[in-house]
């Protein structure tokens, strides 16, 4: 029997998509978007000698505009190891030319898009700082951005408050969590960004920076990023840095693919790195056969993982496979 909030928000697009010439008719200014994406993917642990099949992400989205200062955004994740999620559900007011103010659950800005949407990543699986820094990537909250200008260069100021909870949980609290943000440049080109997100907690007490920068075109990326957290409860400070980069041929006469894609990463983690070291590095390499004449969107991909494990971490106790070297056959589909 299908779940009634998957009921509901199957209804909403089907009536959306029944009602979205009509409300181009009736103003310009109106729009309504769909999305999605699928990841669905093979592995194999050489370490343990075990493999299993996944449907990794099936999320789909609705976004447009209610007038022109008035927008929202509405996600789902059909199915997360088995269940159904409410990703974003959040409405955006632009005040003012240049200032946005966002109310209801999204994602926090301490993560870059490209490094979590699946539609994005240009590896299977997450880096170490996306994965493991803090208690999922949305929440519920309030996030004031302002666009500006460094002479011709755009730039951008975000700040906001959350729950510091996880998703679909708007639990009471006297202690919220914030995040402050600077962003200069643009994705096609040069861009960087600084940033701090304070988690509090009992026995996980954050208090997260972190930096980014990346260069990229239509058919490469350059991406390097470090993130720091100090658990403020027992003085524990865990970092991650992260490069990777990836550029796309055009292919011909190749049937059914445009492209082909090589891309290398290699990220590591460690906790209290300055006194014990770094704890484990992986090296990710892969090769994607994208179906369109754009890059880095429908692929498939082939990849091989391989982890330099120093020490004992907790972040791997989860199951034996977290930490071996793994072979990855991924599909992925962005509608």
């Amino acid at each position: 029997m299908m779940k009634p909030r998957l009921r509901i928000f199957l209804t909403i697009i089907a009536l959306s998509a029944s009602g979205v010439l009509s409300a181009f008719r009736a103003d310009t200014t109106k729009f309504i978007k769909f999305d999605g994406s699928l990841k669905t993917r093979f592995e194999y642990a050489t370490e343990t000698n075990m493999s299993r099949f996944t449907v990794r992400n099936s999320r789909m989205g609705l976004s447009g505009n209610i007038i022109e200062e008035i927008s929202y955004r509405a996600q789902v994740e059909l199915s997360n190891e088995g269940k159904f999620e409410v990703l974003d559900m959040y409405t955006s007011i632009k005040p003012f030319k240049n200032l946005s103010v966002s109310l209801g659950q999204m994602q926090i800005p301490i993560y870059n898009s490209y490094q979590t949407a699946p539609a994005q990543m240009l590896f299977a699986n997450r880096t170490f700082m996306a994965k493991y820094f803090v208690p999922g990537t949305r929440d519920i909250g309030v996030l004031a951005q302002y666009d500006f200008k460094l002479g011709s260069v755009p730039a951008e100021i975000d700040a906001g408050a959350f729950n510091a909870s996880l998703i679909n949980k708007p639990v009471w609290t006297n202690s919220l969590s914030w995040s402050l943000r600077a962003i200069v440049g643009e994705m096609k080109g040069l861009r960087g960004s600084a940033k701090i997100y304070r988690y509090p907690g009992v026995e996980t007490d954050f208090f997260l920076w972190g930096a980014d920068l990346r260069y990229g075109g239509e058919r490469f990326k350059i991406e390097a990023e470090f993130l720091d957290r100090r658990n403020l409860f027992n003085d524990d400070d865990l970092l991650a840095i992260c490069l990777q980069g990836a550029y796309s041929f055009p292919v011909k006469n190749a049937g059914i693919f445009k492209d082909v894609t090589p891309a290398l990463r290699w990220d590591m983690m460690g906790h209290n790195v300055r006194e014990n070291g770094i704890d484990v590095n992986r090296l990710t390499a892969g090769l994607s056969f994208g179906f369109t004449a754009k890059p880095f969107t429908s692929l498939l991909r082939i990849e091989y993982e391989e982890y330099l494990v120093a020490d004992f971490i907790p972040e791997f106790t989860r199951y034996d496979e977290m930490d071996s070297d793994k072979i990855t056959v991924e599909l992925i589909i962005i509608f």
